[in-house]
């Protein structure tokens, strides 16, 4: 499992010209699922997002996390965070878990941030355009193995 942390002001993703989710003074997690991904991997990844100690603190150090601050996720599911672009100029997602084994990764992964903190998602495999203020920016990738 890999996953794309970014600290955000605000974000939000619309399919048909729709909200489907958003936050404000949070997390926008992008997150990808791969063959032998566990259980395990979507604690250790969903603990591990909610501890990222990414946002200011009194003294403007990066030393709270997202518990500390009382912020949102948006949670979407983006299977290109597996690609592999090292032949030729089009890459290839064979890395990528796909079908309904993935959408209930993904499922089970937003269900244990939500246990964390308010947590809002993506609908899996929509066509999804999402609006983001990057807040530094900051950007953090982190894999589960």
């Amino acid at each position: 499992m890999r996953v794309l942390v970014s600290r955000v002001k605000e974000a939000n993703v619309k399919v048909d010209g729709e909200v489907k989710g958003s936050c404000k003074n949070g997390l926008l997690i992008l997150s990808c699922f791969t063959e032998g991904d566990i259980e395990e991997d979507l604690k250790y990844l969903a603990k591990k997002c909610v501890n990222l100690r990414i946002f200011d603190d009194e003294d403007g150090t990066m030393n709270k996390s997202i518990l500390d601050t009382n912020g949102e996720i948006l949670s979407i599911s983006q299977f290109t965070l597996y690609a592999d672009a090292k032949k030729g100029n089009r890459p290839s997602y064979i890395k990528a878990l796909r079908g309904e084994e993935s959408k209930k990764l993904y499922e089970d992964f937003n269900e244990m941030l939500k246990s964390y903190i308010h947590t809002e998602t993506g609908i899996f495999g929509a066509d999804m355009q999402i609006s983001a203020i990057h807040d530094g920016p900051v950007n953090i990738i982190i894999d589960s193995k």
